[in-house]
């Protein structure tokens, strides 16, 4: 799967709400993006056809994740502050998973190019005991 910037530029800006992120974004970061989002959907997702739609509203999701702030979270920092500025405290400061980033819009959008299927992202197994 190869995705265009300018599609995801075009798509983002249409149907996000929250688009600062993206639009803040290199050219070279919305491509990793991208590349990202490809291969988690193709490593979550195998056997199902993932519509661009569905790319590019995760792809809007980890920009913001991503962001010169939450990255900082992401990587384990508690707290910070810019004297005179800002302070920033992040109440859950552990890094999670990629796929738990996955909207359900995505999810409702793989879903329907797939015969209407139901997709979430809660994990159903069996208990041992």
């Amino acid at each position: 799967m190869v995705f265009s910037i300018s599609n995801a530029d075009s798509y983002i800006e249409q149907n996000v709400i929250d688009i600062e992120d993206w639009q803040d974004a290199d050219p070279a970061k919305k491509q990793r993006i991208l590349n990202v989002v490809s291969q988690t959907f193709s490593s979550k997702y195998p056997k199902y056809v993932i519509p661009e739609d569905a790319v590019y509203e995760f792809a809007a999701v980890l920009a913001s994740a991503y962001n010169d702030t939450n990255r900082l979270n992401n990587q384990g920092v508690a707290s910070f502050s810019i004297t005179g500025v800002a302070s920033f405290n992040f109440k859950d400061t552990q890094s999670r998973e990629l796929v738990a980033f996955i909207p359900q819009r995505s999810l409702d959008l793989i879903g329907q190019a797939n015969g209407g299927m139901k997709l979430g992202t809660r994990r159903v197994g069996r208990s041992v005991r």
